[in-house]
C-alpha cells in the first residue's frame, strides 16, 4: 500500500494539469504569443498562463479533459469559474501597470479532448460581465 497524505487521484489529475499546461504554453508560444506568467494565484482564484499576443493581455485557462467532451468543458467554465478567473485578472492588473492600456481577452485551451484538435483554442471564451 503506498503511503503519504496526497491521494493518488488528486496527485495524478494534477500532474495531468501540469501536462495540460505545458502543452498549452507550447502550443502559444509557437503561435506567436509570449507568456508571461504560469500559475498566476491570488487568494481568490488563479490564472493558468498569461500572455501577450501583439497588444492583447490573454488570460488563459487551460483544462485538460482527455475523457471529456464540449458539455463537460462548458461545465468547468461555469460561471462561477469564469467569475473568479476575471477577478484574479483585475488583480493582477492592479499589480502590473505596464499592462493598463492593454487589450484584455479570457481564452480557454482545452487539452486532448476526444473528437477536438488536441489543443482546441478558444479565444475570447468569454467575457467581463459589466
Amino acid at each position: 500500500a503506498l503511503t503519504g497524505s496526497v491521494p493518488l487521484k488528486r496527485a495524478s489529475s494534477r500532474s495531468v494539469g501540469n501536462c495540460g499546461e505545458d502543452k498549452a504554453a507550447q502550443f502559444l508560444e509557437s503561435a506567436g504569443y509570449t507568456i508571461i506568467a504560469r500559475n498566476w494565484r491570488t487568494k481568490r482564484g488563479e490564472v493558468d498562463i498569461i500572455a501577450v499576443e501583439k497588444d492583447i493581455l490573454v488570460f488563459a485557462e487551460v483544462k485538460a479533459l482527455p475523457g471529456g467532451n464540449v458539455e463537460m468543458l462548458s461545465h468547468e467554465l461555469n460561471d462561477k469559474k469564469q467569475k473568479r478567473i476575471i477577478e484574479t485578472a483585475q488583480f493582477f492588473l492592479l499589480n502590473h501597470r505596464e499592462y493598463s492600456n492593454s487589450k484584455i481577452r479570457f481564452d480557454v485551451l482545452a487539452i486532448d479532448v476526444p473528437g477536438l484538435p488536441s489543443v482546441y483554442h478558444i479565444k475570447d471564451a468569454f467575457a467581463e460581465l459589466v
